[in-house]
């Protein structure tokens, strides 16, 4: 059986019978003068999960005349920085963890824009990212978040086939996500969204799937612009779904797996690699990995595997929000 594909064809947009939120306020302001220099602070926060369009809605939103949200994408701020540096080194390295001064100047070129926010997946990642929602609700307890789903299976591979692209996983498909722990737990969705719920209410949670996004991308779009209190009329550009996994990619060894723990907690190593001119790490990258055709990898082990565990949280998901998801074929194959 081939890999599960990075598309899925599908349904309509649903508000999950949420009500109609109060008028979101302006981004708040530090300062009564209004120029380049004023402090503004972040209204809207998309949080998840990670290879569910993330970038791909980031991206969409962005293009509203009435919507600013930061480069770089992820400033993933919220989060306890030693479980930042566990997870993700390289956004621990940009460094905005470290002072709320460094956070907020990412907005500062939001100027007039009705809604600022930012997207850092990390967001919801328990249990190895905790306190976030809270952390969150305590800077702005007025924002809105947008948590976007995808079926929890196809999710789930597709995470894996990430991690062997950017983050040398070198384990087979079947014993990674058996064994590792992160893979699952980002797909159980009731557990990532229920500390959001708590902290904010339902009405400031705008929650959707990655297949209405694919499969209705105008409509769904247009959708959170009206409940973000912008012009829900705008024209969305053509823009391409990002991050989508290529066919064929590189899988280094296992014994990759030392050097890429001593990069990541060593500065001095790490420092020395990055100074290691690109076309040298590109061509060891060659001569020591292997390359791997997806479709071609068997996948049925691993399916069977999440099949009733996924399952089982999605009608936690259900019966917390009170919304089926039909859409979410290969769970419910």
């Amino acid at each position: 059986m081939g890999a599960v594909g990075e598309e899925t064809a599908l349904g309509r947009p649903a508000d999950f019978g949420a009500s109609r939120p109060p008028a979101l306020r302006r981004p708040m302001l530090f300062d009564q003068a209004r120029d380049p220099q004023d402090t503004i602070k972040p209204n809207l926060f998309i949080i998840g999960a990670m290879k569910s369009g993330t970038t791909f809605l980031w991206s969409l939103l962005a293009s509203h005349p009435s919507i600013f949200l930061c480069r770089p994408k992820e400033p993933s701020y919220f989060i306890d920085p030693g479980q930042l540096r566990e997870l993700q080194p390289w956004l621990w390295r940009q460094g905005y963890w470290r002072s709320e001064e460094a956070y907020l100047k990412l907005f500062r070129s939001a100027r007039d824009a009705a809604i600022v926010g930012e997207a850092s997946v990390y967001y919801t990642h328990l249990p190895h990212a905790s306190g976030v929602a809270e952390r969150i609700s305590r800077f702005n307890p007025e924002a809105r978040l947008i948590y976007i789903m995808r079926d929890p299976i196809e999710r789930t591979i597709s995470h894996y086939w990430h991690r062997v692209r950017h983050n040398r996983e070198y384990r087979s498909i079947s014993q990674a996500i058996k064994n590792d722990p992160q893979y699952r737990d980002v797909s159980y969705y009731k557990m990532q969204i229920a500390p959001y719920l708590t902290a904010f209410g339902r009405d400031q949670i705008k929650l959707l799937t990655f297949e209405e996004l694919i499969g209705n991308t105008v409509q769904t779009v247009r959708g959170i612009f009206r409940w973000l209190s912008v012009d829900g009329s705008f024209d969305l550009p053509l823009i391409p779904p990002a991050n989508v996994t290529p066919e064929t990619i590189d899988q280094f060894p296992a014994w990759w797996e030392s050097v890429s723990r001593l990069k990541k907690h060593n500065d001095l190593v790490n420092g020395a690699i990055d100074h290691i001119p690109v076309s040298i790490r590109r061509g060891t990258r060659q001569m020591i990995s292997r390359r791997i055709n997806r479709p071609g990898v068997d996948i049925d082990e691993v399916v069977q595997y999440l099949r009733p565990l996924q399952q089982k949280q999605t009608q936690e998901l259900t019966h917390l929000i009170g919304k089926d998801f039909p859409e979410w074929r290969t769970l419910n194959r």
